[in-house]
């Protein structure tokens, strides 16, 4: 089915024996910029921003394993962690060759994702433009909300989560807080995940968060969190959708302490915030990236 103002770049690469769907588009000698989805989304959340961005710049658009129009292994077929996440985004840009001088563009679980890898070469990111999403531990004070801990249940979680397709439907529903989506829209976010086996990654980044020492995700989050530090003096954009639920003020207050030279917005506006203010956002973006070049 057709996906409204989603681009027809759509890429596929092979990584640990999976296929990655990707979007590219621009001039692969510009500067590269890598656009990170969270769950449930997946790459159509940056529809357009790609398309606003791939006149000047290189846009690589992944869709995570088990996510969007990616292959989506079951249970015992695929590794559904952290490091894993990681270790797909390192092999895919490794593959394309754009692993250096990289902006990575992060929301969501694609913060943590995108963040682990940046600590795993610092060097290689110039640039970072952050919008709802965590690079550290649940902050001080913060109660993980009840949704979540619902969904983590074992056997309602994924009653929930793959019967009911409820993390799903409630996305496009308690995400956007300006205006309802469009039916065309809501179908476009609910469309890669139409079973309860195309679902389960759904349910595995749900599982996937780390709330105590023994979880198995906990040391890559603690790596990240110890090291955040040291990206505090690159160029940073902070865009934040102040009615989030999830990622609330506690995480945006926690980006300010440790951020504080970072360029902060704030907007009356949804955890998907380039679907509840894009046209507010992108412009932001383009020109934080003018006026933070490369060379």
């Amino acid at each position: 089915m057709p996906f409204p103002d989603y681009p027809d770049s759509s890429s596929y690469a092979v990584i640990n024996d999976r296929r990655m769907h990707y979007l590219e588009g621009g001039n692969e000698q510009s500067e590269t910029l890598v656009m990170l989805h969270g769950n449930p989304s997946w790459s159509f959340y940056y529809r357009h921003l790609f398309s606003a961005l791939i006149n000047q710049y290189h846009c690589i658009v992944p869709d995570h394993i088990g996510m969007g129009l990616s292959d989506k292994p079951i249970k015992g077929e695929y590794e559904f962690t952290l490091k894993q996440r990681v270790d797909d985004l390192d092999a895919l840009l490794s593959s394309l060759n754009v692993d250096n001088n990289l902006t990575l563009i992060v929301h969501d679980w694609g913060g943590m994702i995108g963040m682990a890898y940046a600590t795993r070469y610092p060097d290689k990111i110039k640039r970072l433009v952050i919008s709802n999403t965590a690079a550290f531990h649940i902050p001080e004070g913060k109660q993980i909300p009840w949704q979540l801990k619902l969904s983590r249940t074992p056997v309602i979680g994924s009653l929930l989560i793959q019967g009911l397709n409820a993390f799903c439907r409630g996305g496009v529903i308690q995400c956007v807080t300006r205006q309802a989506m469009s039916k065309d829209v809501k179908n476009a976010y609910l469309s890669p995940y139409d079973s309860w086996a195309h679902r389960f990654s759904v349910l595995r980044f749900v599982e996937d968060i780390p709330l105590d020492k023994e979880h198995e995700s906990y040391d890559v989050v603690d790596q990240v969190d110890k090291n955040l530090q040291q990206f505090s003096k690159l160029p940073m954009l902070v865009c934040w959708g102040l009615n989030d639920f999830v990622f609330d003020i506690n995480y945006l207050n926690e980006w300010k302490k440790r951020m504080a030279d970072a360029k902060f917005h704030e907007f009356d506006a949804g955890h998907y915030l380039l679907e509840d203010a894009g046209d507010e956002v992108i412009p932001l973006i383009q020109t934080f990236l003018k006026n933070n070049p490369l060379v």
